[in-house]
């Protein structure tokens, strides 16, 4: 390739080149601008002596054949100045590799859409006889406006040296792209940079081995796709979709998608970048500001000296005054402020010490006994009387022998004026009291759960009572017990069936009185629940009319097995929407299950969540419902 090619030249008379965006195997990739139609356009340049030129001139043309508005169309190829060149259509965004390396793994239903999309745009392709070549998520792109686009139509093999792609590699691929956006791994068989899916004996892992999560129609695909007639529930797809196409994975995907509006813009809203090189404008260093020099400190102005006072006249020539210093000293004290002349002046310390304390009296001893006075007894003031207390005299409310009563002998015990001495508390008497409060506050609390439990019918620690246990008269006059309701009749309930039915010509052997008999489910590989093929099956009881349902006797064949009681007025097509009457699981062949609420209605669904194991899967079956009113 000539030497001379830079920025700034123009290739054929119209094409200014602008940025070398990547170089590799001899070719160069230019960002160009179209001088006459004055937009941006894709430029790859290869020497004329090529040995890749023909192909590519002949991918060209043959990609130009297809017409899609996902796709990145080719507008120019030809060999000018020993130059072979091929201008496609510029576009902006994201590709799916910088997608996943940015956001990790799709959500399924995303990642759906996209496919679909790619997938659409393939198949009208292979309609018309081309195909890409190399679908790899390096040629995927969700431009800023949330539109997926396909870049290299038949001109990225050429251009990587590979010889003209076939329909079955773009439908390998097609599936190696929803492995990838739902797991971050690439399987496909064209080469890319994104990290390759894990193999185990010469099989790639299924998606949902590598991430958990993933719904299982999708799983089941990119398992049949990429590792073709491996069998198992993908194997189904093939009898409703021609997966060996490119239109049969895009109807498949377009079903799951659903209706998909909403989901451009909603790429659009995510924010995919514009890859455009922007050149900011320089920024000049901001000028260098020299220190600001510190101020002098002011000299302190001398402190002017203040006159010396006058001596006053000593009274006593002998002894001279002396002077008054002019500094206060420290001393100790508190200060006092002079309002009028802002002076402080301090309470002198004292120059004598304090006298000592007065010498310690001994207090007077208490007599024993109380003193007779002159005038007779000493009198106390007198409380109420209390009929609890008793003196000695056995006389109630009496302070013997210090009431207003006569006393035989004057004497008595000595009191401090204070009559609450006599009616101290015994240690310990308080948190006896306390105590006893708590003991009768759980003994009322436990008389009442035993009074509740034996309302509902229960046993006083509130378990259900066996069939055999002695009822006691209490709870048999309260109460009488549920009977069977007959005349009972089941169909069989399979919303998510296709067809919607789940072995119906044996649903009345679940009701006939029989445990000998049963309904059962189908066998399936993997049991009920969220990440199964279904959420549950199982049977409708017709009752006859509308009852109060106390409890139902359920006999199962196998445990454990998941099951839901729902009770309505109406035949239910589903129990999405119902809200159960009672949900367990049976560890035992036969269950009794009460209904608390007694609820009532006229049919009865038993709807089974988990199937019990059996030799080659899963298996439901239900030998006699028996519903007691």
């Amino acid at each position: 390739m000539p030497s001379s090619i830079r920025p700034g030249d123009v290739l054929a008379g119209r094409y200014r080149l602008v940025d070398l965006l990547a170089e590799s195997g001899g070719g160069r990739f230019w960002r160009a601008h179209d001088r006459i139609l004055e937009r941006h356009v894709a430029l790859h340049v290869f020497p004329a002596d090529d040995e890749r030129a023909p192909a590519l001139l002949e991918a060209a043309r043959r990609s130009a054949m297809v017409h899609d508005r996902h796709l990145l169309r080719v507008l120019d190829a030809d060999k000018t100045d020993g130059l072979c060149f091929v201008v496609n259509e510029w576009g902006s965004g994201d590709s799916l590799d910088i997608m996943l390396a940015n956001e990790g793994p799709l959500g399924a239903r995303r990642a759906a859409w996209l496919v679909s999309e790619v997938a659409d745009s393939i198949a009208v392709g292979h309609a018309a006889g081309v195909a890409h070549g190399r679908l790899v998520p390096e040629n995927v792109l969700v431009d800023h406006g949330g539109a997926v686009r396909l870049i290299g139509f038949a001109v990225d093999a050429a251009m990587h040296g590979l010889p003209p792609g076939r329909p079955s590699t773009d439908v390998s691929d097609l599936g190696g792209l929803l492995y990838c956006a739902l797991t971050g791994k690439w399987p496909g068989p064209s080469p890319s940079a994104v990290p390759r899916a894990p193999v185990e004996q010469g099989r790639v892992l299924r998606p949902r081995q590598v991430r958990a999560g993933i719904p299982r129609p999708l799983d089941a695909l990119c398992d049949e796709v990429v590792n073709p007639y491996a069998g198992g529930w993908g194997a189904r797809l093939r009898e409703t979709y021609d997966l060996a196409t490119a239109r049969g994975i895009a109807e498949f995907l377009a079903e799951f998608v659903g209706d998909p509006t909403g989901l451009a813009a909603a790429e659009a809203a995510a924010g995919h970048r514009d890859t455009e090189t922007i050149t900011l404008p320089a920024i000049s260093d901001p000028p260098v500001r020299e220190p600001r020099p510190e101020p002098e400190p002011e000299p302190e102005p001398e402190p002017e000296p203040e006159p010396e006072p006058d001596p006053e006249p000593d009274p006593e020539p002998a002894a001279p005054q002396p002077r008054r210093s002019t500094e206060l000293p420290t001393q100790a004290g508190l200060p006092i402020f002079d309002d009028a002349t802002d002076d402080v002046s301090w309470i002198a310390a004292r120059a004598e010490p304090a006298p000592p304390p007065p010498p310690f009296e001994e207090p007077p001893e208490r007599p024993l006994f109380a003193p007779d006075p002159p005038g007779g007894p000493v009198r106390r003031p007198r409380r109420e009387p209390n009929p609890t207390d008793r003196s000695a005299a056995g006389t109630a409310g009496s302070f013997w022998p210090w009431d207003d009563g006569p006393s035989s002998t004057g004497t008595g015990p000595l009191t401090t004026g204070e009559d609450d001495r006599a009616d101290e508390e015994v240690p310990g008497r308080s948190w006896l009291r306390l105590a006893a409060a708590i003991a009768g506050g759980l003994v009322l609390l436990l008389a009442i759960v035993v009074a509740f439990n034996l309302g509902r019918g229960r046993t006083p620690l509130g378990t259900v009572p066996d069939d055999h246990d002695d009822p006691s008269p209490s709870s048999a006059a309260s109460s009488s017990a549920p009977t069977p309701i007959t005349g009972i009749t089941a169909t069989d309930l399979d919303p998510q069936g296709d067809p919607p039915e789940e072995n119906p010509e044996l649903a009345p052997l679940a009701v006939d009185g029989d445990p000998g008999t049963s309904w059962r489910t189908m066998t399936y590989l993997q049991n009920f629940g969220p990440g199964g093929l279904k959420t549950g099956a199982g049977l409708v009881l017709d009752l006859g009319a509308k009852h109060t349902v106390a409890a139902v006797d359920l006999t199962f064949v196998g445990a454990p097995t998941g099951f839901s009681l729902y009770l309505t007025d109406e035949a239910p097509e589903s129990v999405d929407d119902l809200e159960p009457a009672a949900t367990g699981t049976a560890d035992e062949p036969r269950a009794r299950v009460p209904l608390d609420d007694q609820p009532s209605g006229r049919y009865l669904t038993v709807w089974l969540t988990s199937l019990p194991t059996i030799s080659d899967g899963f298996r439901g079956e239900v030998a006699e419902v028996t519903v007691r009113g």
